[in-house]
């Protein structure tokens, strides 16, 4: 197992003597997950579960306007929703167990759209989108449930859009880290030129993980698909966290190969 130093001073009456504190070295990995218009955690409690087995501490929350905020379903904005975020995260990223340089954010839909943002605002490192929604920039301020009315998105996600003209995809064109997308075969509410556009944007991410849920809609209502969203979701996360692991042990075992020095006879005296 790898190991963390920590040089400390051990007070000796009006002196000191100096020790080498050695711990386990036990952050790990924190997933967040952000539930879609509509939705709520409960969707994800039982992925976030299966992931936690992971030895990773995940993080599924309501969404203002849902659930128990469900109130103020019509007067939520995006700009308020992406502060729910912001304070989630936030909350994950504080947990005295969780590694800050590794966490992990899981969007699906406006969810997906929001945790895209993020990645400017926060250290992300890995990724993962599920039928990303697109909106336009305008109208940030204004209720959520007014953007259908005022814009037209159908035929905005029925065209290429480019990194230039989206604040999300802004966000992934400076995305370094890892990551998921994944595009529902039968989708009606997010066409494939909005993943097409996702895929497109992301110029510097270190890996990209394309999938498609074959048969799937946008809500994933047949079992097979939750099922295969959930497959396609762990076994990507496995590898990614496991992987970072596997490369710190490495780092780690370099750093420690010197041979322990033989223990020294006392002199007299």
């Amino acid at each position: 197992m790898a190991t963390r130093d920590q040089i400390i001073d051990i007070a000796i009456g009006d002196g000191h003597i100096a020790g080498t504190l050695i711990t386990p070295a036990t952050l790990v990995a924190g997933v967040l997950f952000v539930h879609g218009w509509g939705g709520s955690q409960e969707q994800y409690l039982a992925r976030a579960r299966e992931i936690a087995a992971l030895g990773c501490v995940c993080l599924a929350f309501d969404l203002g306007g849902h659930a128990a905020t469900r109130p103020r379903f019509e007067t939520v904005s995006r700009e308020s929703n992406l502060r729910d975020v912001l304070a989630a995260y936030d909350i994950l990223a504080a947990q005295p167990a969780v590694d800050r340089s590794a966490i992990a954010v899981v969007g699906s839909s406006y969810g997906g759209y929001l945790a895209a943002i993020l990645t400017s605002m926060r250290a992300v490192k890995w990724l993962a989108l599920r039928a990303p929604a697109l909106y336009i920039d305008t109208g940030w301020e204004v209720p959520k449930l007014q953007l259908h009315k005022e814009q037209d998105l159908k035929a905005y996600r029925n065209s290429l859009v480019g990194p230039e003209e989206n604040r999300a995809l802004r966000a992934c064109a400076a995305f370094q880290g890892d990551t998921l997308i994944i595009e529902s075969e039968l989708d009606s509410i997010i066409p494939a030129t909005v993943i097409t556009s996702y895929r497109g944007a992301f110029i510097q991410s270190r890996s990209l993980t394309y999938r498609v849920i074959q048969g799937a809609d946008h809500g994933l209502s047949q079992d097979t698909s939750q099922r295969a969203y959930t497959s396609l979701l762990v076994n990507w996360l496995t590898e990614m966290v496991f992987g970072a692991r596997e490369g710190n042990a490495v780092r780690q075992t370099s750093k420690d190969s010197a041979k322990a020095m033989p223990e020294a006879p006392p002199k007299p005296g």
